[in-house]
């Protein structure tokens, strides 16, 4: 399958009512479109970090009565999980496609990460790009723009807050050009990773 971009029917998935319903519809609609970027985007972002990336789609498995407000993609260097590991992630909410570099509250050593993160802050400051936005909490839409953020006291709270979290990246709207265009959206992600690869570096102590 090649990629040709994301359609209202897509965002229109998390109006269904219904745990089994709204499953089948991100099984149906929605996965084969993750797996298919997986085949545009694993080798070049392999190169750029310099590991085996693998990809991971959410399954949602844990839930039984409320379906998924989000949906995800994952690309990890574990083979069998991503929670607890740097990652980088393609998803979307019924309003927006996100990029993220990830890390999340199951991270075992995200003291030691946001540590490395503050001695490096000046690098850090200059590698992300303004226009970027930050979300402290993945399970919720808000984010915050790089340039309207106090990015080290974001950083503090990720070090010494046990269930803060730290995502950085883009956001673009359902009715965007972009996510509507496949090679575009591809390219787009691709400049993303690229540009977040040397955080992701950094927090993997390479």
């Amino acid at each position: 399958m090649i990629f040709s971009g994301f359609e209202a029917r897509d965002f229109d998935t998390f109006s269904i009512e219904g745990l089994e319903e709204r499953m089948e519809a991100i099984r149906s609609r929605i996965q084969p479109k993750f797996q298919a970027i997986s085949e545009d985007i694993t080798d070049n972002l392999t190169q750029l970090v310099g590991r085996d990336m693998h990809l991971h789609i959410a399954q949602h498995a844990r839930r039984t009565v409320n379906p998924p407000k989000d949906t995800w993609s994952a690309y990890c260097h574990n083979k069998r999980g991503y929670k607890k590991h740097p990652h980088f992630q393609i998803g979307l909410f019924d309003d927006h496609v996100f990029v993220w570099l990830a890390y999340i509250y199951e991270l075992p050593n995200k003291q030691e990460i946001a540590t490395q993160f503050l001695h490096h802050f000046e690098d850090i400051s200059t590698t992300i790009p303004t226009d970027y936005v930050v979300s402290l909490d993945h399970m919720k839409k808000e984010s915050t723009a790089v340039k309207d953020l106090d990015l080290k006291a974001a950083l503090e709270r990720f070090q010494k807050v046990k269930k803060a979290e730290f995502l950085v990246g883009k956001h673009f709207d359902r009715n965007s050009d972009i996510i509507k265009n496949g090679e575009e959206f591809i390219k787009e992600v691709q400049q993303i990773f690229s540009t977040l690869s040397p955080l992701y570096k950094l927090s993997m102590h390479d």
